[in-house]
């Protein structure tokens, strides 16, 4: 179980990604992901979570925002997977 929870930061940011009506629906996916995981070290990252994070950092077509949110999502993962 990886013990890693979301920063301060990453939840303001995922937390104004879900209230954006910019915002695209793989941001608020990772957003979502990210933020059920502030606060708390019993959850982790699921598969399916850590297969579009991954997707989203090795893509050129993401910003730098949705990145950070994969890569914290990613940091959360099941190392072990």
């Amino acid at each position: 179980m990886n013990k890693k929870q979301t920063g301060k930061n990453i939840s303001k940011k995922a937390s104004a990604t879900l209230k954006s009506n910019k915002s695209s629906a793989i941001q608020k996916k990772l957003a979502g992901s990210a933020l059920s995981q502030t606060n708390t070290t019993k959850k982790q990252t699921s598969k399916e979570m850590e297969t579009v994070a991954s997707k989203v950092l090795k893509s050129n077509k993401y910003n730098s925002d949705t990145k950070s949110l994969a890569g914290s999502v990613l940091a959360q993962a099941n190392k072990k997977r």
